[in-house]
């Protein structure tokens, strides 16, 4: 078995509540995910990678865990999750599942321990607890916020207070804690031991923390960098961590693979995390924070090339996922000034006028920076429904959101509406009562409601269409696979000029890429597959790729 598969995978990201829902609940599950199996094999996709499916009270989309080592049972059971290995990997498809280290739920068997016993206690010591300040402590230890808004520390009933970076349903676990170091080895290995490929760890950099006395202020810490200095986030003592999980990973043939959740600046930091002797794979996710841009683009792929020298790992490519903006709908705001990639948040947050977007635009400039992804050395990670060009829903009622973000932040100056709109359930049919994500005769509607533009967007309405975005997506997935050759690329000057990137591969294949509005001349050389109709002359003269569009061509050895 191929050791090194994941170096190049296209990886597919499920969010199991959103992708089929079999038994007609509203939610989906692992029975609708082995339901369309076929439809990631015809796909093309690699891998799979699988958000968290374990038993939660979903406070956070299922990262507030339960339970380990189990199935939510409105998703399923151990049996059907192993009916899904056995049917992925018949299917040649790897599964890579979510693990959350950083926190569990606190409805987990072990935090309700530690409610039930003393402060001081070893069941107090599997978390971080602390005693307050003032009187009686009655104020919490520091004035630290929570992501999700409010306080990070929440106060338990005989005085103590516990840490939670997200939500209060999600203590924070005390990874110098050998007892919580080896509950987790055994959990890697119960999943590994069920033919899982490997792990997406989530928040990686969050584990290993050091509490100074006194605190510094919310003010203080959101001055100081994420590295050794930094009380909660990237400290270097969570790479000891890493490297048991690595021995057990190395137990296996062949090895589990894992790819960490980190948001670090620094290229020699996140080098840590994928280096052998680590995880092996962190996620960059700086084409996910780009705009739409030549430039940027060419910064960003020559900088994360760079960077894997320093780990021997493969790069990772990201357009987007289950916690941001959809990148078909980012690409159709207008530039307003603010940071790369942060117009979707912000325009959803402000109402999402549609005023503001051009949804066409949107579509063409994703396609073709998803050809750009496709084409580049390293692993695509794709979020489901983005092959059929979805965009984000907007205009949810209030009373039907699920995301934390939109409850715990609505006294804030800027509320956010938070991540739902990328969560809504898929569309596989025109019509029916949840567009095919359930059956047609189920009594419950999907969990979060479904616009009428879904129709258009079905995989019934593009599966016969060559020219749809999810045809153009087969296509791609089915010429990586059968071109892909090392992991190098080399730029093409003589093309990337101005709004032109172009770059080619070992194979003898070319990608060239217009950001700009105006076409351009096409290169010489067999078209394999192009994100938009290419401009044919009518007589005479060169054909023109069109602005927003990327061609890939098969060229002579000697160009």
């Amino acid at each position: 078995m191929d050791a090194d598969w994941w170096r190049q995978a296209v990886v597919y990201q499920i969010y199991p509540r959103s992708f089929a829902d079999a038994n007609g609940d509203g939610i989906g599950d692992l029975a609708g995910i082995i339901s369309r199996i076929g439809y990631l094999e015809q796909l093309g996709v690699d891998a799979v990678w699988l958000s968290p499916f374990y038993p939660s009270a979903l406070a956070d989309g299922g990262y507030d865990v339960d339970d380990y080592r189990d199935v939510d049972p409105r998703i399923g059971t151990l049996e059907q999750f192993d009916a899904l290995v056995a049917a992925l990997h018949e299917a040649g498809i790897w599964l890579i599942v979510d693990i959350v280290p950083n926190h569990s739920s606190n409805r987990h068997r072990w935090f309700q321990e530690a409610l039930a016993s003393a402060p001081g206690s070893p069941a107090r010591d599997r978390y971080i607890f602390r005693d307050g300040l003032g009187a009686g402590g009655s104020r919490p230890p520091s004035d630290w916020t929570s992501q999700f808004g409010g306080p990070a520390w929440t106060r338990v009933p005989d005085g103590q207070w516990y840490f939670h970076t997200f939500t209060v349903e999600q203590p924070e676990l005390n990874w110098d804690n050998p007892e919580v170091r080896a509950e987790f080895l055994d959990t890697l290995r119960f999943w590994a031991d069920r033919g899982v490929d490997g792990f997406r760890v989530d928040v990686a950099a969050r584990l290993a923390k050091k509490f100074p006395e006194p605190m510094p202020s919310q003010a203080e810490l959101s001055r100081i960098p994420s590295g050794p200095d930094s009380p909660v986030y990237d400290r270097d003592e969570v790479q000891s961590i890493y490297a048991e999980w690595r021995r057990v990973f190395n137990e296996y043939d062949p090895p589990r693979m894992a790819v960490a959740e980190v948001w670090v600046n620094s290229p020699e930091r996140r080098a840590r995390y994928a280096r052998p002797e680590s995880l092996g794979q962190a996620f960059n996710f700086d084409l996910l924070k780009a705009d739409f841009d030549a430039e940027q683009f060419r910064r960003i792929v020559t900088s994360n090339l760079d960077q894997v020298k320093l780990s021997g790992s493969s790069s990772t490519w990201v357009l987007s996922n289950h916690d941001v903006v959809r990148h078909a709908t980012r690409y159709g705001l207008r530039p307003d000034g603010g940071r790369p990639g942060g117009r979707g948040d912000r325009w959803v947050n402000d109402g999402a006028p549609a005023s503001q977007i051009d949804r066409g635009l949107g579509l063409r400039r994703a396609r073709a920076a998803t050809l750009v992804e496709l084409a580049l050395p390293g692993s695509a990670y794709l979020y489901q429904g983005e092959e059929l060009g979805l965009g984000e829903v907007t205009g949810i009622p209030d009373e039907q959101r699920q995301d934390p973000k939109f409850w715990r932040t609505r006294d804030d100056e800027r509320p956010s509406v938070g991540r739902d709109g990328c969560r809504v359930p898929l569309p596989w049919t025109r019509s029916g009562p949840s567009f095919g994500f359930g059956p047609d005769d189920s009594a419950a509607g999907p969990h979060l409601p479904q616009p009428d533009w879904f129709a258009d967007c079905s995989v019934e309405a593009e599966s016969g269409d060559p020219s749809s975005t999810l045809g153009m997506y087969r296509r791609a997935l089915e010429l990586r696979r059968e071109m892909q050759g090392g992991e190098t690329l080399e730029w093409d000057d003589g093309l990337s000029v101005g709004d032109v990137l172009a770059f080619s591969r070992p194979g003898g294949w070319l990608c060239v890429a217009n950001f700009g509005d105006d076409p351009v001349p096409l290169p010489s050389g067999r078209v394999l597959v192009s994100s938009a109709p290419l401009i044919r002359p009518g007589t005479d003269g060169p054909a023109r790729i069109p602005g927003a569009c990327t061609v890939w061509l098969s060229i002579d050895a000697g160009r």
